[in-house]
């Protein structure tokens, strides 16, 4: 609820409302539309209030760091799975493989050369 978590990180709940406007943090709510916050919500509420507190960023800022935070966070998983895709593939090569081929990322297409007399 909005007034333990004001509480508890010693913030006035209009702020946790402002964050909420802003669309800094998204608490689900009950039925009784009391606000609910979660682990993660609290854990946005942390990097929030470390942005504005203790490195002096304005909302406009906090805003920006959290979309490239996701952002990145989005890329890191697109490089894991990448990666992991590319150690199947590798795993499921065949073992007699040459081994200029089995040490290449890209395979290489074998190609015979064509003399040209002219």
């Amino acid at each position: 609820m909005i007034s333990s978590v004001a509480e508890q990180y010693n913030v006035h709940p209009q702020t946790l409302r402002l964050y909420e406007r802003e669309g800094l943090l998204k608490p689900s709510r009950s039925d009784g539309n009391t606000r609910l916050y979660t682990e993660e919500d609290l854990e946005r509420l942390e990097v929030i209030l470390h942005l504005t507190r203790d490195l002096g960023v304005n909302l406009a800022g906090v805003e920006i760091i959290l979309n490239m935070r996701q952002k990145m966070e989005a890329m890191q998983d697109q490089m894991e799975q990448f990666v992991h895709t590319l150690n199947q593939e590798l795993a499921q090569r065949p073992r007699n493989e040459r081994s200029e081929d089995r040490n290449s990322l890209i395979p290489v297409a074998r190609t015979i050369p064509i003399r040209r007399h002219g």
